[in-house]
């Protein structure tokens, strides 16, 4: 069961960094109805693997690996589990523009958005992707018994 759980885990993180990837990708193109709504569903998916993701990592925290005391004990756990939260909160803004679409993409329409909206949302993507490395730097670190 342990071996099924961290491959979840690690199938649900690499999904979400393609869907942060291709969120970026269609964030710098022309705005048109299709990339809307691409941008749209890719950001579902990437809710979607954020909280398999947490979900999965908790059920591993708790039920299987070395065990919660161990991970609340640790300085690289603690970090990279706040980082991930800290992250997931500021995904929210990018989230709720693309919500706030739906009325136009529903009726066949591009949705209007600002050029300040758009640097806003490519600046979060950059940020969370960068987030991501200090993550699996947090990661190996807690995997080696490091910064405990």
């Amino acid at each position: 069961m342990s071996v099924l759980f961290a491959f979840l885990h690690h199938l649900a993180a690499f999904v979400l960094v393609a869907a942060l990837a291709i969120e970026l990708v269609l964030i710098r193109q022309e705005m048109t109805l299709a990339n809307a709504r691409k941008l749209q569903a890719v950001d579902a998916v990437l809710g979607a693997s954020a909280g398999l993701l947490l979900l999965v990592g908790l059920a591993r925290v708790f039920f299987f690996e070395k065990g919660a005391d161990y991970y609340f004990s640790s300085h690289a756990f603690l970090s990279k589990f706040g980082l991930f939260i800290l992250l997931g909160l500021l995904s929210i803004v990018p989230t709720r523009e693309f919500l706030s679409w739906r009325k136009a993409t529903t009726e066949g329409r591009v949705p209007v958005v600002t050029d300040e909206k758009l640097r806003t949302m490519r600046r979060i993507i950059h940020i969370e992707l960068g987030g991501i490395v200090l993550i699996l730097l947090f990661a190996a670190m807690m995997a080696k018994g490091g910064w405990v």
